[in-house]
């Protein structure tokens, strides 16, 4: 597990490097759920395992929301349901480049 948070403390190092405001990262479904509905979410990543719980229900609630997310992993794609296939798979480590052209459209150094 430490290896795994130290992945996301990294990513969110960088990614507020480049100005974002990032909440999280959590190890928990609920949280997550949780966090979705009291903050401002503009964008996610989302680990495809979290506390060996898929994470496919916060995947659903975001789509519903219409809030871009990609999906960071070490498992094969082929992990993550179908209605999930448009969302790209950013395997770890992870890369802010391809993070960034998932949720915005547009590379890090474009941001």
């Amino acid at each position: 597990m430490e290896d795994e948070f130290l992945l996301a403390e990294d990513a969110r190092k960088e990614l507020a490097k480049l100005g974002a405001i990032v909440i999280g990262p959590t190890p928990r479904v609920d949280h997550a759920l949780a966090l979705i509905e009291d903050q401002q979410i503009d964008a996610a990543i989302l680990d495809v395992f979290l506390s060996d719980t898929t994470v496919f229900p916060v995947a659903e609630r975001l789509q519903e929301l219409g809030i871009p997310f990609v999906f960071a992993t070490a498992y094969d794609p082929s992990i993550i349901p179908g209605r999930f296939g448009g969302y790209i798979l950013c395997e770890k480590p992870i890369e802010l480049e391809n993070i960034a052209q998932g949720l915005f459209g547009r590379p890090v150094s474009d941001a």
